[in-house]
């Protein structure tokens, strides 16, 4: 890309985030925004491709197209543009799944001209796909930084992404899939280091466009957001079928078995639906799965997704998964998952992450690597290797955000071109050092075969001289606090039934 080409799309950009700004003092969000943007964007892309050169058919009906945006004003766009929005959501394949449940959130008919405008003024499809991606990954992130729109849960740091991708280090021709995707963050990583680390030909090209990901994600404003940034990252088409799946992965056996498995379930111990009682009141009612190829019936639904991950992967598969504290340790249900996929796949690598580095608060979180493999009559895990990044580690999301390099020694110790090859860096003469193994029959003698391990003494709790800045404190005690909240509020949730 040329300086000027540089200097043309920051000026789109310092655009698009004041134009954001404006509509903010109309009290609309950066959610709202953004799903705003996604339903013009994918509009005026689609009015793009129709022209020359491309002069493709598309699957939107002429009343309903960009053009009929462009010449209509006040109230008249209003209606107008509400109509469209109802419309194009009964429509099928990526389309439909773009406009599902869509409203008009810009109640001033003269900043939806506006921004109308703002768009129509540039050429969307010859603009780079990285700057295109860039624009719309920075909107997602400033959306997860909005703690009160709660779009945090579904937005997983992209530092920790690429770093888990560069582990796993994915091959072309080959399955990903992410039963519960967000935004699609992990598809994006992965088609980067794809079109970065490996010269794929144009078969390999066109299946890495349409046949390598499949994911699911059951809320309709978070399944668009993710659709529109696979397509603006180059991944499925205008007129293709939707990559992503409305459905909850958790209901039904997979049909398919896929090379990858790379997630971060959502947050949350219970599966829950929503309904209303007869009182007209709101209430949760706990949802277990009864599926005859899980290990054990809950309704934990980290466990759930963890025995769904381990049925949808190939026997040759790479898993890569973040998941909660409690998964490590809970007994009952806890326990029989861990047994069981230590013995029928093999968990090689565990990341202990530290916490403030997920948009909801106090989250404790882990990464666990394992390999799919065929049914055996031995335990498939030998040793589980460790790498403690919490123990005397702090991170907050603005002073000190989690960078990819922070975890670079992690990468270097797993040793993604051979992992059969590692050293420990742990020893009796070197007790903090963070990258230690454990044998199977250890982990199994452990009460309730918990993973939960730690051996590095915390610096914080022995020597008050090195307690971190008072600031760094009070986020930590805020975070604590609402965490905290949070479980107490599901306690009461319980008792009221």
């Amino acid at each position: 890309m040329s300086s000027n080409d540089k200097i043309a799309t920051s000026s789109i950009v310092s655009k698009i985030w004041a134009f954001c700004n404006t509509l903010r003092d109309d009290g609309v969000g950066y959610g709202d925004y953004l799903e705003q943007l996604t339903y013009l964007l994918f509009l005026k892309m689609a009015d793009e491709y129709s022209k020359p050169p491309y002069s493709r058919k598309m699957p939107i009906p002429a009343q309903y197209n960009w053009e009929s945006l462009l010449n209509k004003s006040g109230d008249e766009l209003e209606v107008h543009y509400s109509k469209l929005l109802r419309e194009l959501g009964s429509e099928k394949g990526m389309l439909g799944q773009i406009f599902t449940k869509s409203q008009n959130k810009i109640q001033d008919p003269a900043k939806l001209y506006k921004l109308i405008s703002l768009i129509n003024a540039e050429e969307w499809v010859l603009m780079g796909v990285k700057d295109k991606g860039d624009i719309y990954e920075g909107l997602l992130e400033k959306n997860a930084e909005d703690t009160k729109s709660g779009a945090g849960q579904y937005f997983t740091p992209r530092a920790l992404i690429k770093v888990m991708i560069e582990c796993v280090r994915p091959e072309a021709n080959k399955t990903i899939a992410d039963p519960a995707c967000g935004t699609g963050g992990f598809f994006l990583a992965a088609y980067d280091w794809l079109t970065e680390h490996v010269q794929m030909d144009k078969a390999q090209k066109q299946f890495l466009k349409f046949s390598t990901f499949a994911g699911n994600e059951i809320v309709p404003g978070t399944r668009r957001l993710a659709l529109m940034n696979l397509f603006l990252h180059n991944i499925g088409d205008i007129d293709s079928e939707s990559l992503i799946s409305p459905n909850d992965s958790l209901i039904a056996q997979p049909e398919t078995r896929y090379d990858y498995v790379l997630a971060n379930p959502p947050f949350g111990k219970k599966s829950s639906m929503t309904f209303t009682n007869e009182e007209g009141e709101q209430e949760k009612e706990d949802l277990t799965y009864n599926r005859q190829d899980f290990w054990v019936t809950t309704s934990n639904k980290q466990l759930n997704f963890v025995q769904h991950i381990k049925s949808m992967l190939k026997t040759t598969g790479l898993a890569a998964v973040v998941l909660p504290d409690n998964v490590l340790f809970e007994g009952g249900a806890g326990e029989t998952v861990r047994k069981k996929l230590l013995e029928t796949a093999d968990l090689h690598t565990i990341l202990r992450l530290p916490t403030g580095i997920f948009y909801a608060n106090g989250v404790k979180a882990n990464v666990l690597f394992w390999d799919g493999k065929p049914a055996s009559k031995n335990p498939w895990t030998k040793e589980v290797w460790v790498y403690d990044y919490r123990t005397n580690v702090h991170h907050t999301l603005k002073k000190n955000p989690l960078k990819s390099e922070d975890l670079q020694d992690f990468v270097d110790c797993y040793n993604p071109q051979n992992r059969h090859k590692r050293k420990e860096t742990w020893s009796p003469e070197n007790p903090d050092g963070r990258w230690r193994k454990f044998t199977y029959d250890e982990i199994i003698a452990r009460d309730k075969t918990s993973l939960d391990i730690t051996w590095i003494k915390d610096k914080s709790l022995a020597d008050l001289d090195n307690l971190p800045d008072p600031d760094e404190l009070a986020e930590d005690i805020v975070e604590n606090l609402e965490s905290a909240l949070d479980s107490f509020r599901e306690i009461i949730n319980q008792l009221k039934k």
